[in-house]
């Protein structure tokens, strides 16, 4: 990751942004925009997938505490509507609207940038390379995570709380026996073969 901090909160206002959620069978795909108020903060920093749930938790609350943060959700229908990408630029938009101030010049993981009217710069491996693209990195994953446990509760049976939504084995089961629910992305390969045949031979993302 690149070591240098974010630019003085005199200067003009760089938003990183990034997003958790699209590779999961089911849920929405989340944006965070956080533009931080201070130099550095005293947690660890990283690519949220590098950092273990309690030190996302962890760092996730101290960037709410010292930033303005904006977020942005796209559902499942808007996934299949769309597209995956289409939907992640949605949120993407969305989560840069929802700050409370217009950033000046966003920061943007990967290599395409939402239909905005501010200059983006995108970093491939953004999440690893640069230090505001991590700090939206760990609050989009946090927040995604979090509205996955909510639903568990909603849909019981799934165990939404366990894998967040992933293609995991767990997921294939409970996908096998009870079907999708409205959370399940219905043009991704596993749910559109639950749909079509009856039952899933395909494992994709596994990442939890």
């Amino acid at each position: 990751m690149d070591p240098n901090p974010p630019e003085k909160p005199n200067r003009a206002l760089i938003a990183g942004v990034d997003e958790a959620g699209r590779g999961p069978w089911a849920g929405p795909v989340v944006a965070a925009a956080v533009v931080l108020h201070r130099q550095s903060l005293p947690v660890r920093i990283d690519d949220s997938k590098r950092l273990s749930p309690p030190a996302r938790t962890r760092a996730c609350a101290m960037i709410l505490a010292s930033a303005d943060v904006g977020i942005g959700i796209a559902c499942a229908e808007e996934i299949d509507r769309h597209n995956i990408l289409r939907a992640t630029l949605l949120a993407m938009q969305r989560a840069v609207a929802d700050l409370p101030r217009r950033p000046h010049r966003l920061l943007i993981d990967g290599t395409a940038a939402p239909a905005i009217d501010i200059p983006c710069e995108t970093m491939i491996h953004g999440d690893q390379r640069n230090y505001l693209i991590s700090c939206a990195s760990i609050v989009a994953k946090v927040i995604r995570d979090r509205m996955m446990l909510f639903y568990d509760a909603l849909y019981p049976g799934y165990a939404f709380g366990i894998h967040k939504g992933y293609g995991t084995p767990v997921h294939a089961a409970h996908l096998q026996r009870l079907g999708p629910c409205l959370l399940h992305r219905r043009t991704f390969a596993p749910v559109r073969e639950w749909q079509h045949h009856g039952h899933i031979t395909t494992l994709t993302d596994t990442a939890v």
